[in-house]
């Protein structure tokens, strides 16, 4: 039995601001540990035999190839030009698929953002779909619901299937509380995970009966799909204009819902689509007041307080049925109950152009990440760290000069014709105008404080003469 996993890493995760972001969303961030959820994810379907198919947006191919990476993995990572929801990212997949060498294989689409702790039942439970796949039925997998929730959809359980699933007599869309309650009250109903398991073909057959004009798109924008490899990764864009013109429509709407030969799986295991601050809080202990703390919080004659506070000391006192989020550059103090409405944040802060409803002040970049520690009239501060083997850029600045010092590793410095090494407790100092680039030699991340002074210090002043990660100078303003 080969089963190829699909993982759909798309999502912006609004209600987990402050702290999944556009430019980083909750899959990228680490919730739970040192580890992420896209990097769970991967754990969790490392018994598939077949390597990973993984759907995500250009802007974070590399965080992608990262958690890949990081488990050692081998990949492909399909590139949407932009987003169109989950009935194309999955066209696209399958169409990608049936175009490599076993011919019709079983796709496993999971969402990347999902946290399923005990991953040999959740392989259990695909495997008890297999037969029905096999036999041409696409399976979703249904969660058995622990309270009335509103926040996720229900898939009703029909008649026993000979294959030893059920058939779907109907999806039901979020209910209201009191619809929830009466649910869970009739019985035999499952919330909807979103995860599927699928021939190829299947896939297909159902989307050209369905939705064929967002089938005739991905099949066009996968005529002639430009790959990249880098690595152990493929990069594989699909042709943008033709995907542009693809309608966005879920695949529960677009193929689940009118198809006739779906069946569903009951899992029994722990299950959250961590897709609230509420969700993420459940996911710690809490002590004998129902608080819960992660990070560097401490809750003091305080009740049912949720705190997450990662990188410095907070403290809630005399406090109840708060969410406090705490970021580097922006504070979340929300009550429990309006934990759903922290989307309406983000809306309201991107109305009024405020950065950090999209971005963090330490960014993700190709190369490793920076920080932007301190800026003022013609100063900006900087920490960099740069990956092992991984260089910046070759540039110039027109109108800012910088100086570089090393704080751990060592670094690989060109300044305009000179090529030479600095260390620990060493810097470097670049003119305006200057051609200069940075690489790390070594075999531990690079650091460096970077104090950059000018008469302009925005990130579009740069003139990059030649990148080894393929990005355009007028297609990347933002970055080295």
């Amino acid at each position: 039995m080969s089963i190829t996993p699909v993982i759909l890493c798309g999502g912006s995760g609004t209600r987990l601001w402050p702290l999944s972001r556009q430019s980083f969303p909750k899959q990228f961030v680490p919730l739970l540990g040192d580890k992420n959820l896209l990097q769970l994810t991967l754990e969790r379907l490392a018994w598939c035999a077949a390597p990973a198919i993984c759907v995500a947006s250009e802007d974070h191919r590399f965080l992608v190839a990262d958690a890949l990476d990081s488990q050692h993995a081998a990949g492909q990572v399909l590139l949407e030009p932009a987003a169109r929801n989950t009935a194309a990212a999955m066209a696209l997949a399958a169409l990608l698929a049936r175009s490599q060498g076993n011919a019709d294989p079983l796709l496993l689409f999971c969402p990347s953002d999902h946290h399923i702790p005990d991953a040999s039942a959740f392989a259990r439970t695909i495997k008890q779909g297999v037969a029905a796949a096999e036999g041409g039925a696409i399976v979703t997998f249904g969660v058995v619901p622990s309270f009335p929730s509103s926040a996720y959809g229900y898939i009703q359980q029909g008649d026993d299937r000979a294959d030893g699933s059920r058939s779907v007599a109907r999806f039901i869309e979020k209910p209201a509380p009191a619809a929830a309650q009466a649910l869970l009250l009739q019985g035999n109903v499952l919330w909807n995970a979103g995860i599927f398991l699928v021939r190829a073909s299947v896939l297909i057959e159902a989307l050209a009966r369905h939705a064929p004009d967002i089938l005739q798109s991905c099949e066009n924008a996968m005529a002639q799909p430009r790959t990249e490899a880098v690595g152990r990764v493929s990069f594989v864009r699909p042709e943008a204009a033709s995907f542009l013109g693809c309608r966005s429509q879920s695949i529960d709407y677009a193929v689940m819902e009118p198809h006739d030969n779906v069946a569903v799986v009951p899992f029994q295991g722990q299950w959250s689509d961590v897709g609230s601050w509420n969700a993420v809080a459940e996911l710690s202990t809490a002590d004998g007041d129902g608080n819960r703390v992660t990070g560097h919080g401490h809750a003091l004659q305080a009740r049912n307080t949720f705190i997450h506070a990662p990188g410095r000391t907070v403290v809630a006192l005399g406090t109840q049925d708060l969410l406090i989020i705490d970021t580097p550059d922006a504070l979340l103090v929300a009550q429990r109950d309006h934990a759903e409405q922290v989307k309406d944040v983000v809306a309201h802060l991107s109305a009024r152009n405020i950065s950090q409803a999209a971005t963090h002040r330490r960014v993700a970049r190709p190369w490793g990440w920076y920080d932007s520690v301190d800026v003022g009239e013609r100063f900006q501060v900087k920490r960099i760290g740069v990956k092992p083997g991984a260089s910046l850029s070759l540039q110039k600045h027109h109108h800012r000069a910088e100086h570089w010092i090393i704080v751990k590793g060592t670094a690989e410095v060109t300044r305009g014709q000179e090529v030479y090494l600095l260390s620990e407790n060493q810097s470097t100092y670049i003119p305006i105008g200057e051609v200069h680039r940075l690489h790390n030699p070594g075999k531990m991340v690079l650091e460096m404080i970077e104090v950059q002074s000018g008469s302009y210090l925005g990130e579009d002043d740069i003139v990059r003469l030649e990148d080894i990660y393929g990005r355009q100078p007028d297609a990347a303003k933002t970055d080295k």
